[in-house]
C-alpha cells in the first residue's frame, strides 16, 4: 500500500482519462484481440502448463500431501486457512486501490462516471471469473485433499485473488511511474496471488494442480475483461487544421495506453 501511494503521488494524469473509454460494444475485432492476448500471456498458459506437469507421476498428490502435513510457510492447516481468507480480502483491496488511483481527472461528476465504469467492468470481470470456478467445480466434482466435499477443482480463492490482482496490474499500468516502483508492484501482486494459492495447499482444501488452474481462469477473465471493454490501449487519433498565410497547416497525432 505504501509503494502504491508513493506511485500515485509522484505521477501525472495521462491525456484520456481511466474508465473514460468504457464501452458495452467493442465490436468483434476488438473482443478477439482481447481474448488472443489473454489466451497466449504466459500467466494463463504458464499455470495451466503447470497443473499439467504435475499430473506426471503423481506430483499432484505427492506435493499436496507434503504441504498440509508439514505447512512450511503457515505453520498448520488452520493457520493456513485463515490466511487464504485473508489474502484474497487483500487482492481484492489491492484491486480498489489501483482503481482509486489510476487517473481519472478532476474529481467531479465526470470522474465518478468514469470511476463507475471502470468498476463496472472489473466487477463483471471478476464475477465471471468466480461463477466459472463454481460451474467448473460442480461438474468436475473432484474431491478435496481433506475431503470434506467435493469442490476441489479449480481452486476459488486462488481465482477470486488472481483476477483482482490481476486488475489492479492492468490498471496500474495506466500510471507513469518508476520502472523499479512498476517491478516491485507487479511482483509483490503475483505474490500475493502464489501465497493465496498455496495457503489453500497447505490448509488441506485444494491440490497444486486446482491452483493452478484457478490462477489461470482468474488471469484470463481480468485480462479479456480489461482490454475488451476499457479500450485502455487503443489508438487515440486526432487530426486539426491551423490555418496560415497561403495555405495552412494539417498536424495529426496519435496517442498510445501504456504498453505492458
Amino acid at each position: 500500500m505504501g509503494l502504491l501511494a508513493l506511485a500515485g503521488c509522484a505521477t501525472a494524469p495521462r491525456s484520456r482519462n481511466w474508465g473514460q473509454n468504457v464501452t458495452v460494444a467493442p465490436g468483434w475485432r476488438r473482443v478477439r484481440r482481447a481474448a488472443w492476448s489473454a489466451a497466449t500471456d504466459p500467466w494463463v498458459w504458464g499455470p495451466l502448463a503447470g497443473a499439467a506437469v504435475l499430473q506426471v507421476d503423481n506430483l499432484d498428490h505427492r506435493l499436496s500431501h507434503w504441504g498440509r502435513t508439514h505447512t512450511p510457510i503457515f505453520g498448520s492447516n488452520a493457520n493456513a486457512t485463515r490466511w487464504s481468507y485473508r489474502l484474497r480480502s487483500a487482492s481484492v483491496g489491492m484491486d480498489i486501490a489501483a482503481l482509486l488511483f489510476a487517473s481519472s481527472g478532476r474529481v467531479g461528476k465526470t470522474w465518478l462516471e468514469d470511476k463507475a465504469k471502470g468498476y463496472l467492468v472489473s466487477l463483471v470481470a471478476a464475477t465471471t471469473a468466480i461463477e466459472t470456478n463454481s460451474l467448473i467445480s460442480r461438474s468436475v466434482r473432484r474431491e478435496r485433499p481433506n475431503r470434506a466435499n467435493d469442490h476441489s477443482f479449480p481452486s476459488n480463492h486462488t481465482t477470486t485473488s488472481a483476477v483482482y490482482t490481476r486488475l489492479a496490474m492492468l490498471n496500474l499500468e495506466q500510471i507513469p511511474m518508476n520502472p523499479g516502483v512498476r517491478t516491485a508492484l507487479d511482483a509483490g501482486l503475483h505474490g500475493l496471488t502464489f501465497a493465496t494459492a498455496w495457503a489453500r495447499v497447505e490448509g488441506g482444501w485444494h491440490y497444486p494442480s486446482d491452483t493452478l488452474f484457478g490462477m489461470a481462469l482468474g488471469d484470463f477473465s481480468a485480462d479479456f475483461f480489461t482490454r475488451a471493454f476499457m479500450g485502455l490501449n487503443d489508438p487515440h487519433e486526432l487530426i486539426g487544421f491551423s490555418p496560415l498565410p497561403g495555405g495552412g497547416l494539417l498536424t495529426f497525432s496519435m496517442a498510445l495506453g501504456a504498453s505492458r
